[in-house]
């Protein structure tokens, strides 16, 4: 087997110290739909389930992740809707999130957090505000539909590419035949100590599937979820995690940029999916949360969410 064309990274300055700009970011999530007590703030409405992860092991010569060796993992998996809103009908939510959290061997967790759009819409914090607090000016009729959308492609003009991608999803006809991007560049440290940049995709065995618009018209509220009950009751749902190798020039900071479609990927194992939980206490799927023999890109977003999801977590932990 020929070694994927990579080169070794260093990885940049992952340090948080923006409490306070998080907290300013929640505020404004918060303006979109409300308060809604003892909810997350994003990825409001959801449902957890078990699950079991196979690694295939081809993972080693690039990484010591304990949960990407040979030894299957318990998980847990939250599939949810992005909106804010925690009763929104699911087929007026398109976009959706799978967030996998991996029990690892000798004690401690991982997270990885996927989404079926495959770049984020924001490059830095800031501009994560900026746009959050222009949907509130549409919100209260400061900007119409089109304003809004000029003003985003104005003034952050990275967002275009998500918002394209976002504008051309289909209502899933099940969150177990989605496609699930984690958005964000980490690195693999292999046996050596080297560094390589990766990112990671959930893919379903069951194929993609969608909805026409007549359809997901049909659809009860809860319609996923239900769906999710059904399926497990005569089989598990299945995904394959690929991580996928950067290459010269690819972008480890920007998660609005997307790498070339023929970069080098490899068959790190699959999760199987068997039923729905209740949600653990305490549950919180901060991407940031990796294990030895991975570590942190410089990408501004990803180390941004740790103080998000912590304040998040809080808000929701205080009953508010």
């Amino acid at each position: 087997m020929n070694e994927p064309e990579l080169n070794p990274a260093s990885p940049g300055d992952t340090g948080f110290g923006q409490s306070g700009l998080a907290a300013q970011a929640v505020d404004a999530i918060e303006n979109l739909s409300g308060v809604h007590p003892g909810y997350r703030r994003a990825h409001a409405k959801g449902v957890c389930c078990r699950a079991i992860f196979r690694p295939s092991g081809l993972a080693s010569p690039f990484t010591t992740a304990p949960h990407l060796q040979e030894q299957e993992v318990p998980a847990v998996v939250r599939f949810s809707g992005s909106s804010t809103n925690p009763v929104l009908a699911d087929v007026l939510s398109p976009a959706k999130g799978m967030a996998v959290q991996f029990s690892l061997p000798g004690g401690g967790v991982t997270n990885l957090t996927g989404a079926t759009f495959p770049v984020f819409f924001a490059r830095t914090p800031e501009s994560f505000l900026g746009i959050l607090r222009a949907a509130h000016k549409a919100q209260e009729g400061r900007l119409g539909p089109l304003e809004l959308i000029k003003e985003i492609t104005t003034h952050f003009s990275e967002s275009r590419e998500s918002l394209f991608a976002i504008k051309a999803l289909k209502p899933p006809a099940s969150y177990a035949e989605s496609r699930y991007y984690c958005i964000h560049a980490y690195y693999f440290a292999d046996p050596e100590g080297a560094l390589w940049p990766v990112k990671f995709e959930w893919l379903p065995d069951a194929g993609v599937r969608t909805l026409s618009v007549p359809a997901a018209a049909q659809q009860p509220e809860n319609y996923l979820a239900e769906e999710l009950e059904l399926r497990f009751k005569d089989a598990p749902a299945v995904f394959q995690l690929a991580a996928i190798f950067g290459g010269e020039g690819d972008p480890t900071d920007d998660p609005t940029r997307a790498w070339p479609e023929d970069r080098r990927r490899i068959d790190l194992g699959r999760l199987y999916i068997t039923g729905i939980i209740e949600e653990p206490a305490g549950l919180v799927m901060d991407p940031t949360a990796i294990p030895a023999g991975m570590a942190l890109t410089d990408d501004p977003i990803l180390n941004f969410r740790h103080d998000a999801y912590n304040d998040s977590y809080r808000r929701r932990s205080e009953g508010r």
